[in-house]
């Protein structure tokens, strides 16, 4: 069950994000903040779902691992790298759209694609960091009451744990979660109060988007949530508050299935873009037929003649 979960999300999320991240760097029109936004949360997710085989290879043998120590702590600061990244850019997501909505005439040199940038690259190193337990304690080690080499995660101590739990629900949860609670219920407010948006095109533009980010960000805490209560409850029976052998297994079957569940947010992210993004469908349709006309032109030239060469470009041209 596990690897066939797995795969579905891999395969969805690969195809889903690398179509996002086309439609981003081939669009003809010059990138939001939000677009920057999006495509680095994109790139997180391709990043993520494409470590997942690495893990249900090892699932189906058995959780023996193959694929070498560097291997093993690579694949995991990338998946721990990835929600705390998806969650940092969604939250930047939400604090743009609430500047463009509510203040839009004050936008400033913070919100130029340049700085959008920098503050992306800050995000990434960001999240290196914060996985780099990954690197410290992850190590492939042999189990000889099962017969096979894990690439297992030890801490030296259990406050390395605690610390990790406090270090998700800090980063990952009681930071963001105001800031875009805060701005979603002001999006929220502003798309039903204002009447000039309504009429205008640029607020229609504007409205749509924000209804795109309040969507992405309501299925990101529904997927995520679950996990974040599970690391609420793992600390709690660290400190013995919960304890006993039916909360131990509860807990360790809870925060798989809670883990899994928030990997799939990685596979829907690309699909909600098109379901609710009807500015990213459009621009979805305009790349296509940008590809499309210069298939079609290098069809041109691949089967026609010298002489007939300009008259083709020219018939080309005027179709376009």
């Amino acid at each position: 069950m596990q690897p066939a979960y797995m795969s579905i999300i891999c395969f969805l999320g690969v195809i889903g994000n690398s179509f996002v991240l086309c439609v981003f760097c081939l669009q003809k029109q010059r990138s939001s903040v939000a677009d920057i936004y999006l495509g680095n949360l994109a790139a997180a997710d391709l990043l993520m779902v494409s470590c997942l085989p690495f893990w249900v290879a090892t699932i189906l043998d058995r959780f023996n691992w193959k694929f070498g120590e560097l291997m093993c702590q690579l694949i995991n600061i990338v998946i721990g790298m990835n929600y705390y990244c998806s969650v940092m850019f969604l939250t930047l997501v939400s604090v743009d759209r609430y500047l463009v909505l509510t203040r839009p005439l004050t936008q400033g040199r913070k919100r130029r694609a340049l700085w959008a940038r920098g503050i992306c690259f800050s995000i990434w190193i960001v999240g290196i960091l914060l996985s780099f337990p990954a690197i410290l304690f992850r190590s492939v080690q042999f189990f000889p009451h099962l017969g096979i080499d894990a690439c297992y995660l030890a801490y030296p101590h259990d406050g390395w744990r605690l610390r990790y739990n406090v270090t998700v629900c800090t980063v990952g949860f009681l930071i963001p979660v105001p800031i875009v609670t805060f701005c979603s219920y002001n999006i929220v407010k502003v798309i039903r109060s204002s009447q000039k948006m309504r009429q205008g095109s640029r607020g229609s533009v504007e409205r749509k988007a924000a209804y795109l980010v309040l969507v992405v960000l309501a299925v990101f805490i529904l997927c995520w949530l679950p996990y974040q209560i599970l690391i609420v409850l793992d600390t709690l029976d660290h400190y013995e508050v919960l304890s006993g052998c039916t909360w131990a297994y509860v807990l360790d079957i809870g925060n798989q299935l809670a883990t899994y569940l928030g990997y799939s947010n990685s596979s829907l992210n690309p699909f909600l873009y098109v379901i609710v993004g009807k500015h990213f469908k459009q621009r979805a349709r305009e790349v296509f037929r940008l590809m499309l006309c210069r298939r079609k032109q290098e069809c041109g030239n691949n089967g026609y003649s010298s002489p007939n060469l300009n008259s083709t470009k020219q018939s080309e041209t005027t179709k376009i």
